[in-house]
């Protein structure tokens, strides 16, 4: 049976991938399409309901994106917000007016005497988050105005009857407390979707897609080690049992203990067949002398394709292998403008990427989801929770995290410093507030300090930590003063080569979450 499907159509909005994780979060499947796209190919893929998103443009600039009527009267339930709140009402025959009518950040809004299904049940009066210039003046002809602010006369409309709804408000923000209520009710009761879309449902319906994918074919997946590719691979196993095998490249510049998460946890809980590639020294050496951080990022690229294909050569030396699985998630898609069937594996994800002449069939199985979801996922299956909350590591690893020249003396400095901070953060219960922190070795720099009565020059250790949702924008997580001192005592006195630990409290823009 097909998954029920909302589209969401993005308008520019920065919050379109926000909406839809909303969606999901009310147990719905949920897609993104441009507003470019054609009515009749969102009618075709025959939507459960459809969600217009906010957006920048006002309704009336020149070439500002507009709704094709025929959508309203296709019979598919629609939501509105923001700007698609105004086009939704104007393509409909309300009035919006351009009378610089402005609502930014918190709103109260009052529900009318009529709060209709969205709001029925909610405060009389209460907050939501505005972001508009223009306003509806005039609900269209059959609409029911059910709630509106000191500023604003038509804050959200409904019709019933139609299953046509709108809000001038972006119900996705976590600044609209009943927002996520308003939309649950907007998909349950008004589209009328049953709530299918939950972890044992993905589980079920991605291990039949890869079975029918696969056949009796036999696939390969590099793990790095962190959760992306361990649920992918983990899915893939459930799928086809032995005929996975997963190819781990040790280039030495992982975190402490890492190599034996994937070699002992992520079997144990699996059982899948584990191909370990030995380079720690080829990666030194070809870094060795380089301190421009482009070309490190390039080095470790190169060197990686080259040591997957040789560990692929001798995998498929043994069998005839069609497959390669890749941990691609749904905003990896969307970024790349993906979404039109064509795979695009994006040089973040994968250290460097993969060979354009690859021979492998890709298989994709994260492709739809979400990070938490992903996450979710891999905690149904059995996955540990040291593989499942592992927080986002670059694929280059600590070869960028050290600014200077990569050596094996400076990776065990910065692995010992890392250990420290990740174990106190751990014991002080912060691992799910922030959403990494990166432990930088700064090994050009030498400070003075003061150890065992005696001077010393030792390196400066930077502690990055920071919280976000998904690395487009970040702020510095403000972390308790004595876990800060806890980490600083103990990393100068255990680790030898550092006097000094400092901590990184810029934001995201301006900064980046990694410092090369």
């Amino acid at each position: 049976m097909q998954t029920p499907t909302v589209l969401v159509v993005d308008y520019g909005a920065q919050y379109a991938q926000l909406i839809a994780r909303r969606v999901r979060e009310a147990d719905v499947y949920s897609e993104i399409v441009p507003s470019s796209t054609p009515v009749a190919e969102i009618v075709a893929r025959e939507p459960a309901a459809v969600i217009l998103s906010g957006g920048p443009a006002s309704v009336y600039a020149d070439g500002a994106p507009a709704i094709d009527p025929a959508l309203f009267d296709a019979g598919v339930p629609v939501f509105g917000m923001c700007y698609g709140f105004q086009a939704m009402a104007r393509a409909l025959g309300g009035e919006v007016a351009h009378d610089g009518t402005r609502e930014y950040g918190r709103t109260e809004i009052a529900l009318s005497d009529t709060p209709g299904t969205l709001h029925d049940g909610l405060p009389r009066t209460h907050p939501v988050w505005m972001s508009h210039g223009d306003s509806v003046t005039a609900a269209p002809e059959g609409f029911t105005v059910t709630a509106s602010s000191d500023r604003v006369a038509v804050a959200a409309f409904e019709n019933r009857e139609r299953r046509l709804a709108g809000v001038q408000y972006h119900p996705e923000v976590g600044h609209s407390p009943h927002g996520q209520e308003v939309l649950r009710r907007f998909l349950h009761d008004v589209a009328g979707i049953r709530p299918s879309w939950t972890t044992a449902s993905i589980i079920d319906d991605t291990v039949a897609a890869i079975r029918a994918q696969v056949g009796d074919g036999r696939a390969i997946c590099g793990l790095s080690g962190g959760v992306d590719s361990a649920v992918a691979a983990a899915l893939v196993q459930r799928a086809i049992g032995d005929r996975l095998t997963c190819v781990f490249v040790d280039h030495g510049l992982m975190r402490s203990g890492e190599r034996e998460q994937v070699e002992k946890d992520f079997v144990a809980a699996t059982g899948a067949t584990l191909h370990v590639a030995e380079a720690a020294d080829r990666f030194l050496d070809a870094l060795a002398g380089v301190t421009d951080p482009e070309q490190k990022r390039k080095i470790i690229g190169r060197e990686f394709i080259r040591v997957f294909e040789t560990a692929t050569a001798e995998v498929v030396a043994d069998h005839h292998v069609g497959f390669l699985v890749q941990g691609t998630l749904y905003p990896d898609v969307v970024e790349s403008g993906g979404g039109d069937g064509t795979a695009v594996i994006k040089s973040h994800h994968n250290v460097g990427g993969l060979p354009d002449d690859i021979e492998f069939d890709l298989v994709e199985p994260l492709r739809a989801l979400f990070k938490d979801e992903v996450r979710m996922v891999g905690a149904e299956l059995g996955l540990p929770e040291v593989i499942v909350a592992r927080q986002p590591f670059p694929g280059p690893g600590l070869g960028i995290r050290i600014i200077g020249e990569v050596t094996r003396d400076r990776l065990e400095t910065l692995r010992a410093a890392d250990a420290v901070a990740r174990e106190e953060l751990t014991a002080a219960g912060l691992d799910h507030e922030i959403w990494q922190c990166p432990v930088v070795l700064l090994a050009d720099v030498r400070s003075v300090g003061v150890q065992g009565d005696g001077r010393t020059y030792g390196h400066p250790i930077v502690l990055r930590p920071v919280s976000s949702e998904d690395a487009m924008t970040a702020d510095w997580t403000r972390l308790p003063y004595d876990v800060v001192e806890r980490i600083s005592t103990r990393i100068t006195n255990e680790v030898s080569e550092v006097n000094r630990v400092v901590i990184d409290v810029t934001s995201k823009p301006p900064g980046t979450i990694e410092w090369e």
